[in-house]
């Protein structure tokens, strides 16, 4: 590839992540939804389980984790949904552009207005959720990256699923047992960082889940989408 192909590449790509950004924040609700169902859901575990603050400090990580998982699981239906609808995704298929760039570049853009106002969110309820200060920093990190990679991982179901009317309920059958290890690493590095403990271990393996899914997602999610419109 010369360099004048390269800077078309690069346009190509800006304009895509662009026009991405602007869509998805049209749609505001796409990206306030899993907010409020992640401060909804984690304000109703005081309730359900127990006001006692030892208790909530030692049960934090796990709540904060998984809420923000459903929360992603939540948002990645539609990712796809609406280039499907309009005719939008038939026309990037037919694009000389790679799709591999095109998912690559839509998929980050669906996490920075997702994945990283939960990340930024989620100081406010770990406070509520009586989790130790020293907690935080690694819970802002964990849920950056892990939201990243579970994202990633979502768009490959949402992928799959675009074609069906109703596809939540096969979307989470494919993409909740590949969130499982992203959930365990992030949690437990949470309840590390809490106890004082060292956490290197647990991020450098969300970070190389992170690597493995942002290399790997976009070849699964181009196949997926030519699947989807053809069938």
């Amino acid at each position: 590839m010369n360099a004048s192909q390269n800077l078309s590449l690069l346009k190509g790509l800006s304009a895509t992540l662009k026009r991405e950004l602007t869509l998805l924040w049209r749609r505001k609700s796409d990206s306030l939804n899993p907010l409020l169902f992640l401060v909804v859901v984690c304000s109703l575990f005081p309730l359900g389980v127990s006001p006692e603050p030892k208790v909530l400090a030692m049960l934090a990580p796990g709540i904060i984790w998984v809420v923000a998982l459903l929360a992603c699981l939540l948002s990645t239906e539609s990712m796809f949904r609406s280039d499907f609808d309009d005719g939008a995704l038939e026309l990037f298929l037919l694009n000389p552009q790679s799709l591999y760039f095109h998912s690559l570049v839509k998929v980050l853009a669906h996490w920075l207005l997702t994945g990283v106002p939960l990340a930024l969110l989620s100081p406010i309820i770990a406070l509520l959720l009586n989790l130790p200060v020293a907690g935080i920093p690694v819970l802002i990190m964990s849920l950056l990256i892990g939201t990243a990679s579970l994202v990633f991982i979502g768009a490959i179901g949402s992928a799959l699923t675009v074609g069906l009317r109703r596809g939540g309920v096969l979307l989470s059958l494919i993409v909740l047992p590949l969130y499982v290890p992203v959930l365990i690493f992030g949690a437990d590095a949470v309840k590390r960082a809490a106890e004082g403990a060292a956490v290197p271990g647990q991020l450098a393996i969300l970070l190389a889940f992170f690597m493995l899914s942002f290399a790997l997602a976009p070849l699964a999610v181009a196949g997926a989408l030519r699947i989807s419109v053809d069938s």
